[in-house]
Order: C-alpha cells, then structure tokens, then sequence
C-alpha cells in the first residue's frame, strides 16, 4: 500500500485536481508540497493538527513539505467558515505568532538538511505593487466564478469586504510564488479551501503553461457535523502553557462513542491493521479506544512523559485516586478575602469557568465538589489553610478537575 492509499483507507482524502498525477507523485517521492498557516494566534490548534499529521506522514513516505506560514495574508484575513471579519493584528503580533508556529511545527516536521522549508508569504506578498498585481494577476481571475466560491457565498449576506474578497488572489499566487521558487507541485489544504486552491492551479496554468496539483483533506467533524477543536472555554491548543497536557487528553478521552473510531483512524499513526481490529469494538471496549487515541495525541503533540502523566492523572481521578498530575491552580494570599475565597470565585480562579454567573449555574445544578464532597451552596468559603500543602480537588461536572493550592 502506497502513501496515498493509506490515506484513502484513513479517510483523509476529500478532493483532488488528478487522482492519477497526485498519487504518482506522493507515492513515489516526488511531491514538493506545501500547507499555509495563517498565524492568527500565538498557538496551532487541533484544527492544525490534521494538517501537522499529513506533513509527517507525506515526509516520511519521501516527499519534500512546504510549512507556509501566512504573515502577509494575515493582514488580510481568510473569510472561510466566517461569519464576521477577522480582527486585524499588527505585524509585531503576527511576527511574534509565526515564531510561536515554527517550535511547534517541529515537534512534527524534520527541517534538517533542507529535508523540510518553512517560508513566510510576507517575503513576496509585502513588496507586491498594487498596480502590477491587478494587470499581472487579477486579469486572470473571473469575479463571477470567485463569487460561486463555497469561502465568499457565506459572506454575502453579511457584507464581504473588498479587503477579504483579494484573500484568494493571495492564496493563488502563494502557490504560484511557491511553483517558481522552489518547484512546489502540490497544495494541501482543508476542504473549505478548495476553491482558494484551484485559483493557485489556474494561475499556474495561465501565467506559467504548467500544471500543478492540489489536494483537499476531510474535515475534522463530530457526528454532529460541527468541527472538532472546541469547547467551551474556547479553542484546544497545542501550546501546553494555553490547552494543558492533561486537559488535552481529557478533550480526546471525551469523544463521543460515535466519532473515536473514526478519529483514531484520522489521526493517530498506528497501523491501520490493528485499528481495522477495533471497528467491531463496542460498549466498554470504546472507552478502551478513546484512552488509546487521548494517548497517542498527547504523545505526538506533548511527548511520551507528559502522555503518561496525563494518562495516571485522568485514571487515578476515576478511580477517586490521589493525581499528582492533575492540573493545579496556584493561589495567592492576594486571592482571598479575610484568608478565605468562596465556591465561586473558586471556580473562576481555577479556569474551570468563564465567569461568575457560569460559576453559579454549575454550582446550583449539582455540578460542583470540593475533595469529593458536592457543594451546594454558592455561598460556601474555603481558607487559605485548607488549600496550602496538597490543595484540594476541585472538580466540576463528571470529567473537570482542578488541583487549587495556595501558594
């Protein structure tokens, strides 16, 4: 089995330009491909890490991978799956964030050797002149096939900007730039990127007489058909200070029955023979499954160490267990108020809320306990003392825990 029919088989493959073209290419070796990340955050996220996978899995079969990291087109912001425009960041912000990328990129990629390229699209798209561009560039993109695009129909109810309306021509001539420069004959993108990436191949095309290939790789969706990544305090990071290890390989151990087969399959390395075993799993079998896929992201993302403590973390909690691993929340004398801090503020200090009012509802809903003990009073204090040396466990709903110590 080849490369590309391992990806077939996982269930990574959405759409393709030449089924034929692409799968000599990655299959044997000769594919110079690249992903653009639009650093829109100082963190990747579990959206990016589909996408991380791919890379590792394309470089390892032999293919040369293109990190493209979108420091000019995050001036502009990508308006796919928007409903509302993206806030606009200064270039200090986007600097700083394209350095976050590349640390974490590298837990994945090898870049030594040349065996990999990071590249920053602020290079070529900064010195562009606008003038050029509209004659060089723009003479080759219809206004009324961009507007058919899955990424602008979305948008036109709300109002599309004329800034975002350029971010395909963008995109496209990122593939264009990338073609010249280093010989990239393939794009790899979510499915939500399709028609960006066939601008990239049109302008190939038009401006070159060559062709390039490009490639779209399933959504990472639930059985809901939301996208996975989310939850309720906000996005699941890969940067361990923002989305910690063991909040991490909670987020995967909680996978709904329906959706961990199918993202063991997606994401995980293992053999697809051994996952094939566990489609007939069923019942207390798929907890079985979800702790292997919580592991082996943990590993990939955080290590095999942080994996396993992780893992003794969550397993000693269900066990009602003592957790040196648990996530702790440190306090300060400056937290309290007379030497004590009441449920509430508690639970926003810890970062198991969001706010007070979220904090109140969990509280009178049952949801709530401190050392195993529901608290049913929003009332309720604890001081300072009761939380110096090991702390207490503060746990909220069934799969939420907190270590919260003072300091």
């Amino acid at each position: 089995m080849g490369i590309y029919e391992e990806l077939q088989a996982r269930g990574l493959i959405a759409q393709v330009t030449d089924e034929e073209v692409i799968r000599d290419l990655v299959n044997n070796g000769k594919a110079t491909f690249y992903i653009g990340f639009d650093p829109t955050a100082d963190s990747l996220h579990v959206g990016h890490f589909m996408a991380l996978c791919l890379m590792k899995r394309l470089q390892e079969a032999g293919n040369k991978p293109i990190a493209l990291i979108g420091g000019g087109t995050a001036m502009i912001g990508d308006p796919s799956g928007r409903t509302d425009m993206r806030q606009m960041m200064t270039p200090e912000t986007i600097q700083h964030n394209c350095e976050c990328f590349k640390k974490q990129m590298s837990r994945f990629i090898d870049f030594s050797d040349g065996k990999a390229l990071m590249v920053n699209n602020a290079d070529w798209l900064m010195d562009l002149n606008y003038i050029d561009v509209l004659r060089e560039v723009g003479a080759h993109f219809s206004v009324n096939r961009m507007l058919t695009a899955e990424c602008y129909k979305q948008r036109m109810e709300k109002g599309l900007s004329f800034l975002e309306f350029n971010y395909m021509i963008m995109q496209s001539y990122d593939f264009y730039a990338l073609f010249q420069k280093y010989g990239c004959n393939l794009q790899f993108g979510g499915d939500d990127q399709w028609s960006n990436m066939l601008g990239g191949t049109e302008l190939i095309r038009r401006k070159l007489g060559k062709d390039a290939s490009a490639m779209t790789i399933t959504l990472l969706l639930n059985s809901e058909g939301k996208k996975m990544g989310k939850t309720q305090s906000g996005a699941v990071w890969l940067d361990p200070n923002k989305t910690s290890p063991f909040d991490f390989y909670q987020y995967w151990r909680n996978v709904a029955d329906a959706d961990v087969l199918k993202c063991i399959r997606m994401l995980t390395f293992l053999p697809l023979e051994e996952i094939d075993k566990m489609d007939s799993w069923e019942g207390a079998q798929l907890n079985t499954a979800k702790e292997i896929l919580a592991y082996e992201l943990t590993k990939l993302v955080h290590g095999e160490e942080e994996a396993k403590k992780a893992q003794d973390a969550a397993r000693a909690l269900f066990s009602q267990g003592a957790a040196a691993d648990m996530p702790t929340a440190e306090l300060t004398e400056e937290d309290m108020a007379d030497g004590k801090i009441d449920i509430l503020t508690m639970l926003v200090k810890s970062g198991l809320v969001s706010s007070k009012s979220e904090a109140r509802r969990a509280v009178q809903q049952g949801g709530v306990a401190v050392e195993g003990e529901k608290v049913t009073d929003i009332y309720q204090a604890f001081t300072a003392e009761e939380m110096k040396g090991e702390g207490l466990v503060l746990k909220k709903g069934k799969k939420n825990f907190r270590k919260v110590i003072v300091k």
